[in-house]
């Protein structure tokens, strides 16, 4: 099976966790890269495989406006420091996955340089979309263009031009050969040319076993852009969201509503790629009115159908709120000696062996056995997965039959007449895997 089947992510939005400056002066490199080494064993100790690490190439800002797509960002390094740090992660047995940020580029790129100086006359004039000689922005260009999300920063490139295609496909190719790496997540991909994707998707496939390729999309059917001819995966805001309003709602019907619909679309053997915390978007431990909801939470993340991503620093429990519309402390900069155990990362960690461990989490069939507003109960295979949002202790009655033990408390239980009686405490959950001979 490919090893995205059974990867578990850990997500290092790299500009922030180093520390780098928000505005890029172009000057000499810093190797901010090489300070991530020693997070490559702690990404291994706390049972992820995979990695996915972005923006790392030259940008202007947050390293979504990209200036140099063949050039590690000169804040982190070089791309001798990238080289080294997918090959140390790919000896501690961790795939990397980079950002493919193919819907836009950044002011500085070459080819909007060369449309700045030569206007009408650029060669480069159809890379990008609705280029107007009679129009202006803010920035006095004495043009305008399409951008992404309402910012001119963010220059949207025409994805149908031969020429734009050809040279993100060479691009890929050149990571690949250059780096190793082992897949791409690409940036705004609800807005990418389904044609463009499908170059993608035919480009995976020839260029490196096992490439994987996951889409940035928030809204809409899912399906229509993971799939056979398109990508592996895309990012599951839908069950994002209804993680943690399930528990801040003390309503299960949410996320079990949220997994029927998705299997009814057919993505069951998709694996879509789940999350609770990333760079844009609040962490988890902001976002629960209970705290003690992050172990159910986290429960759910690691035994429901797809693959589970742990967003750095969110093991620990750290706050991140968006303030004064910046993302900046959702993207702070960590150093992980000064990181301190506790419940949570000991959780995550615990977690993280159990999927490793049993295969049934990566392959196993969903079935809804028990569902109320507080109390939620389904299996994996023949897994057994059992969550209580309440604040009192919780009843299960499910079927099921032989021997069961609890991974995340301990204990054992024995089914009668068909039928496993267990309890879980208030916020909790227990995972059963039954006793094989």
């Amino acid at each position: 099976m490919s090893w995205y089947n059974e990867a578990v992510f850990y997500h290092i939005y790299p500009l922030g966790l180093t520390g780098a400056p928000m505005q890029n002066d172009y000057g000499e490199p810093v190797h901010r890269l090489n300070t991530l080494i020693p997070w490559i064993s702690h990404i291994r100790e706390i049972g992820c495989n995979a990695l996915y690490i972005g923006p790392l190439f030259q940008s202007v800002g947050h390293g979504y406006e990209t200036t140099d797509y063949r050039l590690v960002d000169n804040r982190l390094g070089t791309n001798e420091d990238l080289k080294i740090f997918v090959r140390i992660c790919h000896e501690n047995g961790i795939r990397v996955v980079l950002d493919g940020v193919f819907n836009h580029t950044g002011r500085d790129f070459f080819a909007f340089r060369d449309l700045q100086t030569y206007r009408e006359n650029s060669r480069f004039r159809d890379w990008y979309c609705n280029v107007n000689f009679w129009g202006n922005n803010e920035y006095n260009d004495g043009f305008s263009y399409d951008n992404w999300g309402g910012y001119n920063l963010l220059v949207k490139l025409n994805q149908s031009n031969p020429e734009v295609r050809d040279y993100f496909l060479d691009t890929v190719r050149f990571w690949v050969s250059e780096f190793d790496i082992d897949g791409l997540r690409l940036d705004a991909a609800d807005v990418l040319n389904f044609d463009f994707m499908k170059s993608l998707r035919w480009l995976a496939d020839q260029v490196k076993e096992d490439f994987w390729l996951m889409g940035e999309v928030i809204h809409g059917e899912y399906h229509r852009w993971a799939n056979e001819n398109t990508l592996h995966s895309v990012t599951n805001y839908h069950l994002h969201k209804a993680l943690y309003s399930a528990h801040n709602d003390h309503n299960y019907f949410e996320i079990a509503h949220t997994i029927k619909r998705q299997n009814d679309m057919g993505l069951r053997d998709l694996r879509l790629y789940n999350f609770v915390d990333n760079h844009d978007v609040e962490r988890i431990w902001t976002k629960l009115n209970n705290k003690a909801h992050y172990v159910p939470v986290h429960i759910l993340l690691y035994t429901l159908p797809g693959l589970p991503s742990i967003y750095y620093g969110s093991e620990y429990g750290i706050e991140g709120r968006k303030e004064y519309g910046s993302d900046a402390s959702l993207r702070p900069e960590l150093h992980l000696d000064e990181m301190q155990n506790n419940e949570c990362s000991e959780l995550v960690t615990t977690l993280g062996r159990i999927h490793q461990e049993e295969k049934a989490l990566a392959y196993g069939d969903y079935r809804e056995l028990q569902l109320t507003t507080t109390q939620y109960a389904f299996a994996r295979g023949d897994v057994i997965i059992c969550v209580n949002n309440s604040d009192e202790e919780a009843y299960f009655d499910v079927p099921a039959e032989g021997e069961y033990n609890g991974a995340l408390r301990g204990g054992t239980a024995a089914s009668e007449y068909g039928r496993l009686h267990v309890s879980v405490p208030a916020c909790s959950g227990e995972i059963w895997i039954p006793c094989r001979q």
